[in-house]
């Protein structure tokens, strides 16, 4: 009897241990990472006045060319649309608002991050493409976990911490949409909401495609964004690649 009890105890701690383990395997998953971001900022965002915004998350939008874009989270209201761009990440971020990728630093080991000010931009490009107009003020906001430390240059752009995206949208006061606007397009984007597994997998083979993409052209020396010219130049922190047709397109890549 006492052999019995013994052993189921030690059968749940066991269970226990494997369980935590698991844990902290999948919770070195950049996948999961990013989906512990996503639901903490869902989570956040409850708090808003439903009356007054409208709130979606995991939207996918296709493209002209077919490719799709995934947006983390958007906030519609008649004071514009808020697009929301999360990131889990841990340790110093350092970079700059036109720079092609940050950098991220953890205990001395440097990983690049694509910069998700251009990522956002790309989705707010493909909003307007799929909602057809160009005067919608959308504003771009990009989401770092307390667990990292930001450390940019100035920057125009919204890159806040979590615990500061409901501040953040709260202090855009003017009006910019009416109330017809905001209805219409919150009914356009509500059914663009991933549903299947599918949806998500091609929306990966989507991401990879084009950075296999980009890879190519600049290899052989083409502009990602307009086709233009690639071209060595200097600035002040030192060489780096541009396109040819600055200032119209201010593509850059470091050396």
């Amino acid at each position: 009897m006492f052999t019995s009890v013994w052993s189921g105890e030690n059968y749940l701690i066991y269970i226990m241990a494997g369980l935590m383990l698991a844990v902290i395997i999948l919770s070195k998953s950049p996948t999961l990472k990013g989906k512990i971001g996503e639901a903490s900022i869902r989570s956040k965002l409850k708090k808003l006045d439903p009356k007054e915004y409208h709130v979606l998350h995991d939207i996918m939008i296709q493209q002209p060319d077919g490719k799709t874009t995934q947006i983390d989270h958007l906030v519609i209201s008649r004071y514009g649309v808020f697009v929301i761009e999360t990131k889990n990440y841990t340790g110093w971020i350092m970079g700059s608002e036109r720079a092609e990728y940050w950098t991220q630093v953890i205990y001395k080991r440097k990983e690049k991050l694509y910069n998700p000010i251009r990522q956002n931009y790309g989705h707010i490009k493909a909003l307007e493409n799929f909602l057809g107009e160009s005067g919608i003020p959308f504003i771009s906001i990009i989401s770092f976990s307390t667990r990292a430390t930001l450390k940019l240059e100035a920057m125009s752009a919204e890159v806040i911490y979590s615990t500061q995206v409901v501040r953040t949208i709260l202090k855009y006061k003017e009006v910019q949409l009416t109330e017809e606007q905001r209805e219409q397009i919150y009914k356009a984007l509500s059914v663009k909401t991933i549903h299947t597994r599918e949806e998500r997998k091609q929306h990966v083979q989507d991401i990879k495609g084009k950075l296999k993409e980009t890879k190519q052209m600049v290899s052989a020396g083409i502009c990602p964004k307009c086709q233009g010219e690639l071209v060595e130049r200097r600035g002040k922190n030192g060489a780096f690649t541009g396109c040819s047709n600055f200032p119209s397109c201010r593509y850059t890549k470091a050396l």
